[in-house]
């Protein structure tokens, strides 16, 4: 999919917007996530789950890989996610995965799961903020579109 170039770049590209974070007081950018997400998992082969660990003031507590899927999905369990944002204490998430077809456009399953998770995490009083579905040449917000 990508030349080890690329991935290289890629690489180096995700370092600076690491580094970025660390300077980031409090993460309430999308420009910012949508960045540093896409560069965490745009050469990715396999569909990747994650999460971004945010404490109450919005600032990034950790970036989390949770599942890896095959080509073309990702299983993903509430119950997981549950036991890693309370291991961090995380008062809001933001989810993010890729689709290694390249192409950014939620499925419904993409949606479902995000309402699943979102509604688990709301009986422990924590914000999803936003899910960002990662392609490579664009970065779909379920936030920016409504649907969160």
């Amino acid at each position: 999919m990508f030349s080890v170039e690329e991935q290289r770049i890629l690489a180096q590209a995700a370092e600076i917007i690491r580094s970025k974070l660390i300077y980031t007081p409090v993460f309430t950018n999308p420009d910012l996530a949508r960045e540093f997400l896409q560069n965490q998992l745009v050469a990715r082969e396999h569909e990747v789950f994650a999460m971004l660990l945010l404490d109450s003031q919005h600032r990034l507590i950790q970036f989390v890989e949770l599942f890896h899927g095959t080509i073309d999905s990702a299983s993903v369990y509430p119950r997981e996610v549950i036991k890693i944002v309370l291991k961090y204490n995380a008062a809001a998430v933001i989810f993010a995965h890729n689709h290694p077809s390249g192409i950014s456009e939620p499925s419904q399953s993409d949606r479902r799961i995000t309402g699943r998770l979102t509604q688990a995490l709301a009986t422990i009083d924590v914000a999803t903020l936003d899910h960002f579905v990662v392609g490579r040449d664009s970065v779909t917000s379920f936030a920016e579109r409504g649907w969160l």
